[in-house]
């Protein structure tokens, strides 16, 4: 298709999109041509544009990792038509029309919504895979949360209740720990009043999982309130660097700590994560999940987007529609 398109563009690193136009791509043999509504930003995003994140890219580029959209074109066999809704999984969404294979293609349950669904894989998607995989969370088990007030860390909440799971939200601020009572967190804790988390963490009963989207102290701290046989995930480093983690303590006590980074398991094993994907799409219609943007702003506001991650002003996922 021959259509100037508006997209987001990190023209150096180091500094935040822009937004400018550029000939939209060609469909080819191979590839879902998708009409993006929605895209989302993630703190993965901020790394990134600073050369930070796990998979660099050189500069210029589009940034956004997940989006949602209409099927232009599609190749045979792909199981999608044009015309169907879908969620995008792939490098480059905040873009007005995107080219991506058809396993970075999903079709979305008829009752969500655009902008629902363009935040909804990566964190959901997170959550699920470490919650029912590495973390093989029961049901009666306490669960910790640290940065539950984020766009993951809601959605660990609300996944960990969904799963049976006693879940603890620890995060900054009244307004944010009314969110995460209301996503299904049975207690919350202020991590910015609180002068001992893991005390606080131990006077409610210890954990059996710890979901770390935060590391640093917190996660330090939530560590030291895993009962024997617990399990600790690293999802991200919000706090500014990973937790100096005492595997002495981890030996004794049996305990496992997992690295988990969903976009990995585009190559390690792309059948798991779309199963999983397909349950949380189930669980979406079923009325067990919510999303809910934290922000919605159009693409000419794409920067203050960045800017509400950076400074954490942002409560769930900050979604921009395109």
């Amino acid at each position: 298709m021959t259509e100037l398109i508006r997209l987001a563009r990190v023209e150096a690193l180091g500094t935040d999109p822009v937004v400018t136009s550029a000939m939209a791509p060609p469909a080819g043999s191979d590839r879902v041509l998708v009409r993006m509504a929605a895209a989302a930003l993630n703190f993965a995003d901020l790394l990134k544009a600073h050369g930070k994140y796990q998979e660099s890219a050189d500069a210029p580029f589009v940034p956004g990792l997940e989006g949602a959209g209409t099927v232009i074109s599609a190749p045979t066999g792909s199981g999608l038509a044009p015309g169907t809704r879908v969620a995008v999984s792939a490098p480059g969404t905040l873009a007005e029309v995107v080219a991506v294979t058809p396993d970075a293609a999903q079709a979305i349950p008829d009752a969500m919504s655009f902008e629902q669904a363009a935040g909804f894989q990566v964190a959901y998607g997170t959550s699920h895979l470490a919650l029912a995989g590495r973390g093989a969370l029961q049901p009666g088990q306490t669960l910790v949360v640290t940065g539950a007030a984020g766009g993951v860390g809601l959605t660990a909440v609300e996944i960990g209740r969904a799963m049976g799971a006693r879940v603890i939200g620890v995060a900054r601020g009244a307004d944010r720990l009314r969110t995460v009572t209301e996503a299904g967190a049975a207690e919350v804790i202020d991590s910015a009043a609180c002068p001992d988390l893991r005390a606080a963490l131990r006077d409610l009963g210890g954990t059996d999982v710890v979901y770390d989207a935060v590391g640093d102290t917190t996660g330090e701290a939530a560590f030291g309130a895993l009962r024997p046989g617990g399990r600790f995930l690293v999802i991200g480093f919000a706090g500014g660097r990973p937790s100096a983690l005492p595997l002495n303590h981890a030996l004794v006590k049996n305990i496992a700590i997992h690295g988990f980074y969903w976009g990995g398991y585009r190559t390690l094993d792309i059948t798991v994560m779309r199963d999983s994907m397909s349950a949380l799409f189930t669980m979406f219609a079923e009325g067990r999940l919510h999303p809910v943007a934290g922000a919605v702003l159009p693409l000419e506001r794409v920067a203050d987007g960045y800017s509400m991650l950076r400074e954490r002003r942002s409560v769930g996922k900050v979604v921009i529609t395109l």
